[in-house]
């Protein structure tokens, strides 16, 4: 190699990675001078003679280790969405040393010292960023004794080494686990064009057959389409078996070594190390919230799956209860859910709904940049540019469903925001979508479309952001805030003057029918008791796994009986139905960067429920757009949570509308 694109900026508008040049070769070579470039940095701060400036040593400290942030960005992005053997191998010998590097900043004392004595500017960002600085510090060690230090870091790098193989192991088993049918008939329900997919993805594996994949969560999609019984029990048990084997002892591992990291740095349990720094404040808080609704969520559950009995004449199986919803669903309330999605193909929805609710609240534009390009095919670059022209940044969509990703939807950045380094945001929204054989556009689900509208408010939060340092940036926020722009974005999917402008038949052009729009709408409250259980119940084991002491850590042996403990004794048991992860395919808790923050989704419900009904009182939505702009998309970690709601709201939340909306308005929350 004569040169490492990697290690220099990209030429390219925004700092756009050049990936028609990059390589992992480019990466692996890059990641030694990266780390060696950063430690120099930061002895250079460390050892300055010079008394401590807020620029000698806090700005400093934050535009250190560009080159890293390039590589690693890069690096972990694709593994994501694009992995390979190579990368994998590469990025589990990589992880050790980068978790190795960050125990050496946080655990230097010098540096340490120096942010302590600096002077801190006199305006609120500055005196938020040091105080975060210094709390990180803490966090990560800073103030233990060498002993403590050195078991610390030992503890860090294995479970990022841990972290790591279980989202690898994970999607290895979900790749393994994808079901083969070799009779057509037990496709029945599925569209032609999803059936053409199907015995692609099988030639594919080199295959005879029909091949479907598995989706993250428990319930598979199609369980909700598949007419024959036996097709839908092959899927929801190929689901289950994820991880049963290859994540068991990854995961009881990693709860003991985070418990012992607990107590070691002063916290009780993981949970309350984490939730310290999260805007519930203490994890009795947020165990409250759940434990409150588990009981009604559960009773409502239970109804639901006698009226689906009902129909179906019989007990429901775990396998069955989704099907049968459905179609209690489309007897009620008219709705073909095949037949629905044919107003609601991709690129339609996103152009025509996502982007252009974004313009009418934002004022904001998306276009297309076919100039530049992603990283695999079919992942589109475009440029997202202000009222005024300006250029905010790039988005990078990346939908089509393929075996080298992971399933899932999530944002995430090449770039971050800085007005320091005067930077401007890269950010990419993934999903997972099987496209037709065809060439066509998918044809997307009611799920999926609130999940494009989802993401994209995760995109929003980065692409808007407008702050002077990066740690503060975008959605570096704590999880129970972050899943907040995301999660009132959602709610324009399928507010109708939005919707009638992207929903339009795929073969008439017809705009959807009021009728039918409000058929959707009514079914969307339909089957919250199931939703509402499944979510909780994923929530409630993530946080009884982290209130757990080293010693009653040690002692856990059965996973499955831990689970059924833990759900017990929140009042959440429902006869077959499982949470929406179980615990060896848990990827956001034990791959990912949620351990005990699960229950974040509802609590940015509680906030997103009543930041929409401000919405929709507003007299002007542009009016309001550009206040919620103002108070929450730009200011990132800039500004007091509390505060920043309250400065929007005009007084703190309301839980009244989250619990109308998940049909539990008689629920009292003490």
């Amino acid at each position: 190699m004569t040169s490492n694109p990697l290690l220099t900026p990209s030429a390219l508008p925004y700092e756009l990675p050049d990936f028609r040049e990059i390589r992992l070769e480019h990466a692996v070579a890059a990641i030694d001078t990266a780390l060696e470039e950063q430690r120099a940095e930061i002895a250079a701060i460390a050892t300055n003679g010079d008394a401590p400036t807020w620029e000698n040593t806090v700005e400093a400290l934050e535009t250190s280790g560009a080159t890293l942030d390039r590589v690693t960005s890069w690096l972990f992005n694709l593994q994501g969405t694009d992995s390979t053997e190579e990368m994998d191998a590469a990025i589990s010998r990589i992880v050790p040393q980068l978790s190795a590097h960050s125990d050496a900043i946080y655990q230097n004392e010098a540096l340490y010292q120096r942010l302590l004595d600096v002077p801190v500017p006199d305006d609120a960002e500055s005196a938020r960023l040091h105080d975060l600085l210094v709390r990180r510090f803490t966090r990560r060690g800073a103030d233990l004794d060498a002993a403590g230090k050195q078991r610390l870091a030992e503890i860090n790098q294995r479970l990022s080494t841990l972290s790591e193989s279980f989202g690898r192991q994970l999607l290895a088993d979900t790749r393994d686990l994808a079901v083969l049918f070799d009779d057509p008939a037990h496709l029945a329900g599925l569209s032609q064009a999803r059936i053409d997919a199907a015995r692609a993805a099988a030639e594919a594996a080199g295959q005879e057959g029909w091949l479907i994949p598995i989706e993250l969560p428990t319930v598979q999609s199609d369980q909700l389409i598949l007419e024959h019984p036996a097709a839908r029990a092959r899927l929801y048990e190929a689901s289950q078996r994820r991880g049963v084997d290859s994540n068991r002892d990854n995961l009881l591992e990693q709860v003991r070594l985070r418990a012992e990291r607990a107590r070691l740095l002063g916290f009780d349990t993981h949970a309350d190390y984490v939730i310290a720094e999260e805007t519930a404040g203490t994890a009795d808080a947020a165990r409250q919230l759940l434990f409150d609704l588990a009981p009604a969520a559960a009773a409502n559950a239970d109804a639901e799956r006698k009226l689906a009995g009902e129909l179906a004449d019989t007990e429901l199986s775990a396998a069955d209860w989704p099907y049968w919803q459905s179609q209690v669903r489309e007897r009620d309330y008219s709705l073909d859910e095949e037949e629905l999605s044919r107003y609601f193909p991709l690129r339609q929805v996103l152009v025509d709904g996502v982007f252009h609710a974004a313009h009418l609240l934002y004022g904001i534009t998306v276009e297309a940049r076919e100039d530049l390009h992603g990283y695999s095919a079919g992942v589109d670059v475009w440029e997202v540019r202000d009222a005024d022209g300006t250029g905010l940044g790039l988005l990078l969509t990346d939908y089509r469903a393929r075996p080298s990703k992971r399933g899932g939807a999530w944002m995430s950045s090449f770039v971050g925001q800085s007005g320091l380094q005067q930077r401007r945001p890269v950010v990419v929204n993934v999903m997972s979508i099987t496209h037709p054989v065809d060439g066509s556009e998918p044809l997307l689900t009611i799920d999926q479309v609130t999940t494009l509208f989802h993401e994209f408010g995760h995109a929003l939060h980065g692409l808007l952001s407008d702050v002077r340092y990066p740690t503060l940036a975008g959605t570096n926020v704590p999880r129970d805030w972050v899943e907040f722009p995301s999660q009132i974005n959602e709610n324009w999917a399928f507010d109708p003057d939005i919707a009638r402008h992207y929903a339009r038949h795929v073969d008439t052009g017809e705009v959807i029918p009021q009728e039918l729009l409000d058929a959707v709408i009514d079914a969307r409250q339909f089957g919250q008791g199931f939703a509402t259980s499944e979510y909780l119940a994923a929530a409630i084991i993530d946080l009884a796994w982290h209130s757990l002491t080293p010693e009653q850590a040690a002692a856990v042996t059965s996973i499955s009986e831990f689970e059924q403990a833990a759900l017990e004794e929140a009042g959440l048991v429902v006869d077959e139905l499982a949470p929406r992860y179980r615990s060896t395919y848990f990827n956001h808790i034990f791959g990912g960067g949620y351990s005990a923050g699960y229950y974040s989704y509802l609590w940015a419900e509680a906030l997103d429920a009543d930041g929409f009904d401000w919405f929709r009182q507003a007299g002007d939505l542009r009016d309001a757009g550009e206040k919620f702009r103002e108070h929450i998309l730009s200011r990132g970690a800039s500004l007091d949570y509390t505060d920043a709601f309250r400065r929007l709201r005009g007084r703190d939340k309301d839980v009244t509308p989250l619990l109308r909306r998940r049909g539990l308005a008689g629920v009292d929350l003490g």
